[in-house]
């Protein structure tokens, strides 16, 4: 059974994190309340301020059929084809964002999703940090290796080419790094993440103490709230 987008949002109540953060759940959803609760409510209040005015709302599918967007009740192979991770949808004067829980493995996947969601959210609200920016740059300056998403590892090689339009793929470049930087945080503050579980194959993964230094300062720019904790630990492969 399939249902549009404003039907789920009518008929399913909203819950309200500590943070101020609004989501919901609909349909046969895997991941425990609990846990869903523990994720959202790990957006530090000083981050979870520039997303008001949105609802994340965790269903089953979000489903492309044609031009419109349809939300599953349960997990269903033939649906799943077009299924999409995520859909941002204007409904009335809120942004709500439906989440796909049942095409991801796990709640470090699902939660991943959320917070990927959650840092550009920010981002796009409030802009880069200044301190940041002049950090990631200077790592780009000393030559670190990789990047942490694809769309870092290629505006990273625009901005450092000698195009007219350099100067703009900077800045879409601290974009995505800042962005990248608040997901895994914001991950590293719900459940244990070993870096290497982040790894892709369009692009070569940043190396390990360049991200650390990126993470320390999202930390100082968004302390983590009460019951949650930041660590990095350092641990040598077999």
């Amino acid at each position: 059974m399939t249902r549009p987008p404003a039907e789920v949002v009518r008929h399913t109540p909203v819950s309200q994190a500590p943070n101020g953060i609004c989501y919901a759940v609909s349909g046969e959803v895997t991941v425990s309340t609990s846990d869903l609760e523990r994720m959202v409510a790990a957006v530090p209040d000083s981050l979870a301020g520039a997303l008001q005015r949105k609802a994340y709302y965790f269903v089953p599918l979000t489903v492309n059929q044609g031009d419109e967007t349809v939300i599953a009740d349960r997990y269903d192979v033939a649906l799943s084809d077009n299924a999409v991770c995520h859909r941002n949808l204007d409904l009335g004067d809120s942004q709500c964002v439906f989440i796909s829980t049942r095409l991801m493995d796990d709640k470090f996947s699902v939660a991943f999703e959320f917070y990927i969601n959650v840092g550009h959210a920010f981002v796009e609200k409030a802009g880069v940090s200044q301190a940041f920016a002049e950090l990631v740059w200077k790592q780009v300056e000393a030559g670190a290796k990789g990047e942490t998403s694809l769309d870092a590892w290629e505006s990273r090689k625009a901005a450092t080419s000698h195009e007219p339009d350099a100067e703009k793929h900077k800045n879409d470049y601290f974009a995505a790094t800042f962005s990248d930087a608040i997901s895994i945080y914001l991950l590293s503050l719900f459940i244990d993440v070993d870096y290497y579980d982040l790894r892709e194959r369009d692009y070569a993964l940043l190396a390990p103490a360049a991200l650390a230094e990126r993470l320390r300062k999202v930390a100082e720019l968004f302390p983590a709230n009460p019951g949650y904790e930041f660590a990095i630990y350092y641990k040598r492969r077999s």
